[in-house]
């Protein structure tokens, strides 16, 4: 079971955001569950998991520096095909697909959105 609730990033723009992660998510199995109008939408599965608002104070998103975003990814393949969407939606490589030493069988990639938030899918399941 997760600790958490829901994690929530900002947006700058909310469109390009939701066609990135309409893409993005679609490779591990999260849809887009809700439209909060011009203040955001949600991603899950079963239940609201992910968001993507514009600040609520009305600033501009601004990101979090050593914040990062993982994803539960269910195979190896569906990582590779997360950092493939990433970057082809307009995301930016952070970190290519690949074996990570800290962890038996540790798998990921690190990409960053539109706004430069940080996202990384990983599982831990042997090839």
């Amino acid at each position: 079971m997760s600790i958490f609730t829901h994690v929530t990033v900002g947006t700058k723009d909310l469109n390009k955001a939701r066609t990135f992660y309409d893409n993005v998510l679609d490779t591990l199995g999260l849809k887009r569950i809700a439209d909060l109008g011009e203040a955001g939408a949600i991603w899950g599965k079963d239940a609201p998991s992910f968001f993507v608002m514009r600040p609520i104070d009305g600033e501009p998103a601004t990101i979090g520096n050593g914040v990062t975003v993982s994803f539960a990814a269910s195979s190896r393949a569906a990582i590779d095909a997360f950092h493939a969407a990433a970057l082809s939606a307009g995301g930016t490589d952070a970190g290519l697909p690949g074996t990570r030493g800290w962890a038996p069988n540790a798998y990921a990639a690190y990409v960053r959105d539109l706004d430069g938030n940080k996202l990384t899918a990983y599982c831990f399941d042997a090839e």
